[in-house]
């Protein structure tokens, strides 16, 4: 497959009505298909780790109990609350859902194929900066939950709403900073280019510390555990989606899978070669030609969902202040500093004077060992601080007397003061103490 260039961008365009109309329906089925098949993944991946059965009723293996949860959500009975404001509550979940499928437009699911005797690209569209129009839709779709939190009329759903602009905000800029590095690496914004561009090597193995940044920052960016703070039904009831029910709720529902597959698709796209083929399988001369090129992409893209998966059932929550401290304090400044090496690397490799691979792998190393000194410099601040803690409650647990030093002395949170044996001092009408 010979590599798509920026020139050669109106081969996107050629499409006729029906092999548009054909890729259009596909995706959509892809993604229903795709998010019935999660959650019935989520939960027999999820009872096998706490020792359950997990669904095994509704057809084979429970592979039908997802689309029967799915038709039961559509058919309950609808509960609006009077305090909702009703075209923002109803436009909400549209909102969310409608972008989930509209991100999936620019994702490489393979190379060029025969559709009914036309030659055309496995993939919807494509243009210059298709990476930046995915950034522009993720940003649309969290309006979706912030709208719905404030639309419920309710305080939980608020607070819900309130901590996912707060995610969108401290997650997207890490997410959009990892991307930084891709584009300086690829020369190109465009996901088919990118793709081109990892033909020999994947951008896994260059720009290790962009993917580890982007998989953190996308568990956050689909609002999955330990980032679920949105939702947080241990102290915000369900969170912004609280005041929903039937067929609106189950719109959120698809909206947060549907992400989940195609921020897991961005990643297959932008760091593990796309839809080719994963060593040693490339070396057959058709893993990369026709249709077998599908297969590769959404098994990488089921990896990812399995890690998913794996983190909501591993993990637990983490508060408010350690999720903001993270996306702030380390997800961003390392970003900042990979950015800066992969700059200098690039400008290097161009003046032609030092081996830009060679200069990655050490700038890597660099980076990942101060983020270690980092993490341990941490860990000792947070030592002392338990240490002066538990000073302090041991000091809290003796006796105190206020007046022991002669002068009265408040108390320190926690300690009881007992009755002094000094007499305090007096003051008389001329101001003498006696």
């Amino acid at each position: 497959m010979s590599r798509i260039h920026l020139a050669d961008s109106a081969l996107f365009g050629a499409d006729s009505g029906l092999i548009i109309a054909i890729k259009v329906v596909g995706i959509f089925a892809i993604m229903v298909l795709m998010t019935l098949f999660t959650i019935w993944a989520e939960r027999r991946i999820v009872g096998r780790m706490q020792m359950r059965i997990g669904p095994n009723r509704v057809g084979p293996f429970g592979l039908l109990q997802s689309l029967m949860d799915g038709v039961k959500l559509a058919l309950k009975e609808e509960i609006i609350p009077k305090g909702v404001h009703m075209a923002v509550y109803v436009i909400a979940p549209v909102i969310a859902a409608t972008t989930a499928f509209l991100t999936f437009a620019v994702i490489p699911l393979g190379p060029e194929v025969s559709i009914f005797g036309q030659r055309t690209q496995l993939q919807l569209t494509d243009f210059p900066v298709s990476v930046l129009y995915v950034l522009a839709i993720a940003s649309i779709g969290i309006y979706g939950i912030v709208l719905a939190g404030w639309a419920s009329g309710s305080t939980y759903p608020l607070l819900g709403g309130l901590r996912s602009s707060a995610q969108m905000i401290s997650y997207e800029i890490a997410m959009g900073l990892s991307f930084v590095a891709v584009f300086l690496y690829a020369s190109s914004m465009s996901t088919s280019e990118i793709v081109a561009a990892q033909e020999n090597i994947w951008y896994i193995v260059l720009l290790l510390p962009s993917f580890v940044i982007y998989v953190t920052a996308m568990v956050g960016e689909t609002n999955r555990a330990p980032f679920d703070l949105p939702e947080a039904e241990g102290e915000l009831v369900g969170g912004f989606h609280t005041e929903y029910s039937s067929l609106k709720f189950a719109l959120f529902f698809l909206a947060e899978y549907v992400n989940m597959v195609t921020v897991s698709a961005m990643a297959t796209t932008l760091f593990l070669g796309g839809w080719r083929a994963p060593y040693p399988i490339s070396l057959w001369e058709q893993a990369n030609v026709g249709w077998w090129p599908m297969l590769w992409f959404f098994g990488k893209v089921f990896a990812f969902l399995f890690i998913f998966i794996w983190l909501r059932g591993t993990l637990p929550r983490m508060r408010y202040d350690q999720f903001m401290r993270f996306g702030w304090k380390v997800l961003i400044p390392v970003s900042i500093a990979w950015i800066l090496i992969v700059s200098t690397a690039r400008y290097l490799r161009s003046a032609g004077s030092v081996d830009t691979q060679t200069l990655l792998f050490a700038a890597g190393a660099i980076l990942v060992f101060g983020v270690a000194i980092s993490y341990v410099l941490e860990l000792k601040a947070k030592k002392a601080e338990e240490i002066e803690i538990s000073r302090l409650e041991e000091l809290a647990s003796q006796p105190f007397d206020p007046f022991a030093g002669g002068f009265p002395v408040p108390p320190m949170p926690g300690q009881q003061p007992v009755p002094s044996r000094h007499k305090p001092l007096t003051v008389t009408a001329q101001g003498e103490g006696k």
